[in-house]
């Protein structure tokens, strides 16, 4: 039996003082071999031209995958056009930024129909993004999308949805997905179990196929299975429980794909939950399914 590839395990860090400058000694500090940053204001639509020193020094550290995570505002299928507008701008804002400092990947939230039918927002995010991605060069860094809990009337919550999601934009070879577990426990995914765990992503291989998982948001969750709720809780610390996120170092579809935590910090208890997942990698490698827990009596 071949050795599993190893997921490089990480976490988002703050960058205020400097993408490098405190993203790089964070990332340090809490032990990352991954980093998720923002390049402009998470919550809101100003840009920024980052700094040319700073993101040649992120850019240079190969050793350290770097993902970007576009504002939470972001919604492509909006029927508000100016929504719209400001939602095409600063993806393609974080695409360019992406690529300025090497970033794999950019996540983007899969957006809400806000209301009326699933359908129509579905149609309307196609004609905002594909435009975008078909404009992507070759080597510039793929939208990662990351479907939600569940909540109002997003577009894409469970599993199932990436399916008629993907199928919009063509299957487009720019268009990842970037799995979250507390969203996907939220959208009714019960992954409280490692068999749960394991479902869930057999059902991702069959819906999604391989190779376009990008990154993997590892964060417990403090609201129910079903619950359509995002509470991101430590890892262990939720009603997931630390066990379960074993099965993402074993599974052919994540194995090998960064891992970041989402978790509430700071650095402490992010160190704490970067160290629980590589214990959980460590005893999947060793192909110690049978032996002791390497994260001691954590909540299942």
């Amino acid at each position: 039996m071949s050795a599993l590839p190893l997921s490089p395990v990480g976490a988002h860090v703050p960058v205020s003082g400097g993408l490098a400058t405190r993203g790089l000694a964070y990332a340090d500090e809490v032990g990352a071999e991954a980093v998720q940053v923002f390049v402009s204001n998470p919550r809101g639509w100003a840009v920024t031209p980052g700094h040319p020193a700073e993101d040649a020094r992120l850019r240079a550290r190969a050793d350290l995958p770097v993902y970007v995570h576009a504002p939470y505002l972001v919604n492509l299928g909006s029927p508000d056009a100016e929504v719209a507008e400001k939602s095409v701008a600063a993806v393609e804002h974080a695409l360019l930024r992406g690529a300025g400092i090497g970033a794999r990947g950019v996540v983007v939230h899969t957006g809400s129909a806000v209301r009326g039918e699933r359908a129509a927002g579905l149609a309307r995010m196609r004609e905002r993004l594909l435009p975008v991605l078909d404009g992507l060069p070759e080597d510039a860094p793929p939208v990662l999308l990351e479907p939600m809990a569940g909540q109002g009337q997003v577009l894409c919550a469970a599993v199932e949805h990436l399916g008629p999601y993907l199928a919009a934009l063509g299957h487009h070879p720019k268009a990842g997905v970037c799995l979250d577990t507390a969203h996907a426990f939220g959208a009714g995914h019960d992954i409280a179990t490692p068999e749960g765990m394991r479902a869930m992503l057999d059902e991702f291989a069959a819906v999604v196929g391989p190779g376009r998982l990008g990154l993997v948001h590892a964060n417990d969750s403090k609201a129910p299975c079903g619950s359509n709720r995002d509470r991101h809780e430590n890892i262990g610390a939720g009603l997931i429980g630390a066990r379960p996120f074993a099965e993402l170092f074993r599974h052919p579809v994540s194995a090998g794909v960064p891992i970041v935590v989402e978790t509430p910090g700071p650095a402490g208890p992010h160190a704490a939950d970067i160290a629980t997942l590589k214990a959980l990698r460590t005893g999947v490698t060793a192909g110690s399914a049978g032996a002791a827990d390497p994260v001691g009596g954590a909540p299942q």
